[in-house]
């Protein structure tokens, strides 16, 4: 782009006058300050213009500056979760057995009776007895207790309020042959979704020989 400041008379700054080089249309030279101001103005307009005609204000982002926009931040992960995801602590409750055993004859018989020391509830725990010899496949067992094995049963607490008692099991079965002792293994095998911290009371092993005396636990 070619630009020329003018002077009110309408001649060219930095002319010489009259004289044959202007009678002929020759320009007289220009002194370097003054070409260097015109190229300095020449390159401001060049820049103006192609800004106006880009459409897009001077400092903006063009069109193609998205891609290369620092990305937003990504969200922080959720913490995870604990093993209880509810949020819910895990009731607490002490479920206990005690009783005994005795064996005489081919039969075994078990008494048992079931507590818990609380602090929480149980809606019902269930005890599994498991005897070191099979039993008679004939026997028969109490209404709250299921043979689930050849020598296993269980057997329903039902519901025990914190600190309470909970139902007395009474077992009177017989044994195949007349073995000369019974090993009985006693724990809990469903304790009603609470968390038990202390088995010791309700995980027991009976050793009884065969004098029908009580062996207790």
């Amino acid at each position: 782009m070619l630009v020329r400041v003018m002077n009110r008379s309408g001649r060219s700054n930095g002319s010489a006058g009259p004289g044959p080089a202007r009678r002929h249309g020759a320009r007289a030279a220009r002194p370097a300050g003054a070409r260097g101001i015109l190229a300095t103005v020449a390159v401001a307009v060049l820049a103006a213009t192609t800004l106006i005609a880009a459409g897009t204000p001077s400092g903006a982002s063009g069109p193609g500056d998205e891609g290369v926009r620092p990305a937003a931040s990504a969200p922080a992960p959720a913490p995870a979760s604990g093993p209880d995801r509810d949020g819910a602590a895990m009731r607490e409750a002490d479920v206990a057995y005690h009783g005994h055993v005795s064996l005489w004859g081919g039969r075994v018989g078990v008494w048992l009776t079931t507590a818990n020391h609380g602090p929480a509830p149980v809606s019902g725990a269930t005890v599994r007895l498991r005897f070191s010899v099979p039993l008679d496949p004939a026997a028969t067992l109490p209404s709250s207790c299921l043979r689930t094995g050849a020598a296993t049963v269980q057997c329903g607490s039902g519901s025990m309020r914190a600190a309470g008692s909970g139902v007395r099991i009474a077992l009177d079965v017989a044994v195949v042959g007349e073995p000369a002792e019974v090993g009985l293994d006693i724990d809990t095998a469903w304790n009603g979704g609470t968390d038990d911290r202390n088995p010791a009371n309700n995980t027991h092993r009976v050793l009884a020989p065969a004098t029908g005396d009580p062996y207790s636990f």
